[in-house]
């Protein structure tokens, strides 16, 4: 399919016209010999002696070539151009944050596969993580650890197998034994900063009660609302054991519910696996769709014509100059 990207421009087409009927023409003086006998060379000739103007005429191949390039720069001026097929991309308009919980208790075996067999409950997190990131294809994605300290893995990004690659690299312990929900939490919302989408999604795991916070879980929930930030808790692990190992389910409901979010318990790999799952569901993907159709200009093509033209007519003019001179 052919377009014009400036049509407008063909209503130059009877610029020359207008210019042939209201310019005044071009005068040029010129320098005569006189002889003696005019008259009897006129009389000769035929011809009445007069004063005025002499008008050469233009043979109709110049008129012509003069019209076509005329005609072929303003096509040029139009700039044509090839359509191509539309093509439409998607842009996710939901950022998800992961903050995942990989404090000293996130060691213990007292995970159980498919099969029954005992797993390390990191490694059964990362296991139901890696399927979950690889179905949010156009989604932008951050990881967040946390332990005593909060931070962050991976920015936000769209390559989700690099995100993987991070996931794969992160080891229990590797950010203190203790457990700072609220500051992952506020590491999460600090995040979002940079989002420029209305859908934010947190998603926070924890084993453990929060013991080395500075800001607490119930004050951070309480910003994650104000930026619209909604946060969804798992609890995971025992939570009828002492001390740091008992996860505190109640602080989990109280900021999934502050936040507009869902809480889960997941007691094995399956029920985690079905935890995100329902995740999933109630937070279908949003996206924006544009369409393009991709241009390949073509002005040059009537650019060349219009070169090869006047080459053409300079030619001819020039040898029928000469052969006229010859005569």
């Amino acid at each position: 399919m052919f377009s014009f990207s400036a049509p407008w421009v063909f209503l130059l087409l009877p610029l020359p016209l207008l210019v042939y009927a209201i310019a005044p023409p071009r005068r040029e003086t010129t320098v005569s010999i006189r002889i003696p006998f005019f008259r009897r060379v006129a009389q000769a000739a035929g011809v009445e002696p007069q004063s005025g103007s002499m008008i050469r005429t233009r043979a109709r191949l110049q008129t012509a070539s003069a019209a076509l390039i005329w005609i072929l720069l303003v096509l040029a001026l139009a700039r044509p151009e090839r359509l191509g097929d539309p093509v439409v991309m998607e842009k996710s308009a939901r950022d998800v944050v992961l903050a995942l919980d990989i404090s000293g208790s996130m060691d213990q075996r007292d995970f159980r596969t498919g099969s029954g067999a005992p797993i390390q409950r990191l490694e059964a997190v990362k296991e139901v993580l890696r399927q979950f990131i690889s179905e949010r294809d156009g989604d932008r994605i951050a990881l967040i650890i946390f332990g005593t300290r909060a931070f962050i893995q991976a920015p936000f990004t769209e390559d989700l197998n690099s995100l993987n690659g991070f996931l794969d690299q992160t080891q229990v312990g590797m950010a203190g034994p203790n457990t700072a929900l609220g500051d992952a939490i506020g590491l999460g919302i600090r995040t979002f900063e940079s989002s420029e989408v209305d859908q934010r999604l947190m998603i926070v795991l924890s084993d453990g009660a929060d013991t080395s916070s500075r800001m607490t879980p119930v004050n951070a929930s309480a910003i994650a609302a104000e930026k619209n930030v909604v946060v969804y808790t798992i609890g995971v692990g025992d939570p009828n054991a002492t001390g740091e190992d008992r996860v505190d389910l109640q602080a989990l409901k109280d900021i999934a519910d502050r936040t507009g979010g869902e809480y889960f318990f997941a007691d094995d790999a399956t029920a985690l696996e079905q935890t995100y799952a329902r995740i999933d569901s109630q937070n279908p993907r949003m996206v924006e769709t544009q369409s393009y159709r991709p241009k390949q200009s073509l002005a040059h093509i009537p650019l060349l014509i219009a070169l090869i033209v006047i080459m053409v007519s300079m030619t001819w003019f020039h040898f029928s100059q000469r052969h006229q001179g010859a005569v």
